[in-house]
Formats: structure tokens, C-alpha cells, sequence
């Protein structure tokens, strides 16, 4: 829960503010972007929500923070944004949300595929809340776990244990060490069904990879970031 009393002071006055906890994850600033703003080593508010959309978006920001650097001076009720993750991004792929402190903020992606095509697929991992795992079970549960590389991995043996997923990860990355059930060796890319082509990339990570779907959506782990602020 974000404290007032440590609201930082490049917040413009209103109601939702960011705190001194922030770890400038990029989180709020991608999710609401005309609320939230990179202002140096930290996030802050630069305009405070003017329609419900735009309140809408601070409150998914608000849910999704992983360090609960982001309050509000008045009671809103956040229970649409928490119901609305996953978030769909397009087709049949889902932004989960509920990022995780442990992996920094990093995002995690929900992919939901009949069981004839293999079953669900979760990219790295969110953090293991109530809300989100009864919606995961609700769309079909979780197959298989891809996980980019060590640093994004959050709970992932929670949803693992949960959903009985079978985990992949690149043994360069330690995913013995973590009691990952398959791992990926090498540099040579692996097929691992007709949707998805696992692309060992080393470099961020020794093991890191990433993982092309359909031949359409690329999931990088941390290879790609954009700061508007600093055009790089």
C-alpha cells in the first residue's frame, strides 16, 4: 500500500500518486501512459485522470505495481481493474498483470490455446494472487510455463504446482537448479510444437531465449524497452 506521507513530489496535486518505494519498473508508465511519467529514477503522476477510462488505466497501473508504490487520496473501487487481468492484447494472447517485485516488474503473457493444440501457455510469471490464479483457472489453467530467463521467473512453481504445468527454461540459466521440468540446451533454436519456436538469444543472461508464436508474436523477456522520455 502506497504512504502518502512518502508521495514524492514530482506528483501533480490529485489523487493518485506514486510514492518513494517506486523501483521504476516502466510498468504504470506502460499501462497508463497519460497518468504516469518516467521522470528521472523514478515514475510519477504528470496528469491526473480526467474520464473513467483514464481511471480505469491508474487502477489497472494501481494493481499491477509490484511494489504497491501507486495510491489514491480517495476511495476508488478497483475491483473492475483487478477482474480485468488477464488483459487481452490481441487474438488470443493476455497481459496478466500483477507484476512481481522479485522479477522487477517484468511482464507476463497468457496464451490461450484448446487442449488439442497443446493447452494454455504462460510466458514468465506474475506474481501468485487469489485474483488472477481463479481467472487463469477460469480460462483453461496453465499447460506449459515458458520462462525467458532467471530473472523473470517470479512464482513460477506456484503456478507450476497449481496447474500441474510442465516448465521450460535454458539450462545455462540454472533451470535444473530451480526443478524446471524440461530444459533447453544449446543455441540451436527448438520447435517445441507447431506454434511456438524457442530461440536460445544469450547475452541479457547466459540462458536467456525468447519465443516466437505463430510466427507473429515475439516474447523477448528484457532484449526490448522503449523510454519515451529519453527517445531510446
Amino acid at each position: 500500500m502506497a504512504n502518502p506521507a512518502k508521495r514524492l513530489a514530482e506528483n501533480v496535486p490529485g489523487d493518485f500518486f506514486v510514492d518513494d518505494s517506486c523501483i521504476d519498473c516502466d510498468a504504470c508508465r506502460q499501462i497508463a501512459p497519460k497518468t504516469f511519467r518516467d521522470h528521472g529514477d523514478q515514475s510519477s503522476v504528470f496528469h491526473q485522470p480526467e474520464s473513467e477510462s483514464e481511471a480505469f488505466k491508474a487502477l489497472q497501473a494501481l494493481v499491477s505495481c509490484p511494489t504497491g508504490s501507486i495510491g489514491t487520496s480517495r476511495n476508488y473501487n478497483s475491483r473492475e481493474a483487478v477482474e480485468s487481468f488477464p488483459y487481452p492484447v490481441a487474438e488470443n494472447v493476455y497481459f496478466c498483470g500483477f507484476t512481481s517485485e522479485s522479477s522487477f516488474g517484468a511482464w507476463s503473457y497468457l496464451i490461450t490455446r484448446p487442449a488439442s493444440s497443446g493447452g494454455n501457455v504462460l510466458i514468465d510469471s506474475p506474481r501468485f494472487t487469489r485474483q488472477l490464479v481463479k481467472k487463469i483457472e477460469e480460462m483453461g489453467g496453465v499447460k506449459t510455463i515458458l520462462l525467458t530467463h532467471r530473472d523473470d521467473i517470479a512464482d513460477h512453481e506456484k503456478f507450476a504446482v497449481k496447474f500441474g504445468a510442465e516448465r521450460i527454461m535454458h539450462a545455462a540459466d540454472g533451470a535444473a537448479r530451480y526443478g524446471v521440468e524440461r530444459n533447453i540446451e544449446g543455441a540451436d533454436p527448438v520447435q517445441l510444437d507447431s506454434d511456438f519456436l524457442i530461440i536460445p538469444t544469450p547475452g541479457h543472461t547466459r540462458g536467456h531465449q525468447v519465443f516466437l508464436y505463430r510466427n507473429s508474436f515475439l516474447f523477448t523477456g528484457d532484449h526490448l524497452a522503449w523510454s519515451p522520455k529519453r527517445s531510446r
